[in-house]
């Protein structure tokens, strides 16, 4: 298993406080941007477990990877920031309602933040390799401690929590050349935060940090700090201007920053024997953990769908809604829908491809995710109605 779920990225305001926003209608354009996002990370996950014997790495080799798997690989990028800068966002959603006044989000983001560290290790590790040899702490987690660390944060000054996340996402490359060997003082605190790797590799037990967390706790902060941008009383206008300049800002500063190799990306770019693969190269981001220009390009591209999705109505915009309505029950779906239907095709065809069944085609990826995305949009619109429908505390978890 390649541990950069994001595949979850993985999910993340999956759980956010964004069951109570500010009005008693949900936000469309943030449903639809996290259903946007959860049907990529389909296709990434069916990637993950349909054509592992092509695996990539992140970054990814330039030349040893094809343009198709390349690009299919960098979509999924998009989702991790997306989730959890929304995640964010609806917490503050959530601290300041649509009756006016202002609640405590500290509370509902330990008890979620919690609840997703459960989440991580009791279901979705299950799902991927089907046992608990390794448990493998990936976006959920990384959601799960970066929901808890604000839940302490917020009680910061509003200004204080937006210039700690800007000094965290913009300076965290800095701590790049630190380093912990393991057994060293040090090492475990830092592979939570900052650098991927084992807390514990023993023959009973792995545990393995895929997701660094101390990026990510910046993108919540600043998630949170972008809050107002929802506030019942700003103009859908003024709102769309400024997600307009927030992803134009983003996009402009990247190329800046990495044409010059100045800031913000371990790994150099370099001119390839062809214009794409020098595109390739340049694009091709450190995600674990994430660099300042992979921030740049999924989050200026996030502003910029946000922009787009304001007051987007029909038939796409209305499913894609949907999917972003009940984030966590359609997670935990795919991935054991993923799990139980690569079980049976294995047992039916065998392996393949070394020990493992797969499929020679990267458009058979795609045909399956499509598949997949109409199967799985009823039982999440009709779980979608269910929550959005009851009281119940255990249905507002999923």
């Amino acid at each position: 298993m390649n541990s950069s779920s994001t595949t979850v990225p993985a999910f993340a305001s999956a759980t956010a406080a964004s069951e109570e926003v500010v009005t008693n209608s949900r936000i469309a354009s943030i449903d639809i941007m996290r259903g946007l996002v959860m049907l990529v990370m389909l296709v990434d996950h069916v990637r993950e477990r349909f054509f592992l014997h092509m695996q990539v790495s992140d970054p990814m080799d330039v030349n040893g990877t094809s343009p198709g798997l390349f690009f299919t690989r960098l979509s999924a990028h998009l989702c991790a920031p997306t989730f959890i800068f929304l995640t964010g966002l609806s917490a503050w959603l959530y601290a300041h309602p649509a009756r006016g006044g202002f609640r405590s989000p500290s509370a509902f983001l330990f008890k979620r933040g919690l609840f997703l560290l459960f989440v991580e290790v009791a279901l979705i590790n299950f799902s991927w390799l089907g046992s608990y040899h390794t448990l493998w702490l990936q976006v959920i987690w990384a959601i799960g401690l970066s929901m808890i660390v604000l839940s302490l944060l917020v009680k910061l000054r509003y200004w204080m929590i937006g210039a700690l996340g800007f000094l965290i996402v913009f300076g965290h490359n800095l701590l790049t050349p630190i380093s912990f060997s393991p057994g060293e003082f040090g090492y475990s605190f830092w592979t939570i935060l900052h650098d991927r790797g084992f807390l514990l590799d023993r023959e009973t037990l792995r545990i393995k940090i895929s997701y660094p967390v101390l990026p990510w706790i910046g993108v919540i902060l600043l998630g949170y700090f972008a809050g107002p941008l929802y506030a019942r009383t700003v103009e859908l206008a003024r709102r769309r201007k400024t997600l307009l300049v927030l992803g134009f800002g983003c996009l402009a500063l990247l190329p800046v920053l990495r044409g010059f190799n100045l800031y913000g990306e371990t790994l150099p770019w370099v001119t390839g024997q062809t214009a794409l693969q020098t595109l390739m190269s340049f694009v091709n981001f450190t995600k674990y953990p994430p660099s300042l220009s992979f921030l740049l390009m999924t989050l200026g591209a996030m502003f910029l769908l946000l922009a787009w999705f304001e007051n987007r109505s029909g038939r796409m915009p209305d499913i894609l809604e949907t999917f972003g309505s009940a984030p966590m029950f359609f997670y935990i779906l795919h991935l054991y829908v993923l799990l139980v239907g690569y079980e049976i095709l294995l047992a039916i065809f065998g392996p393949n491809h070394g020990e493992r069944f797969g499929v020679d085609h990267l458009w058979w990826i795609w045909l399956i995710a499509g598949l997949l995305s109409v199967l799985l949009y009823f039982p999440t619109q009709a779980f979608a109605r269910f929550k959005h429908g009851t009281n119940r505390t255990w249905a507002k978890y999923l």
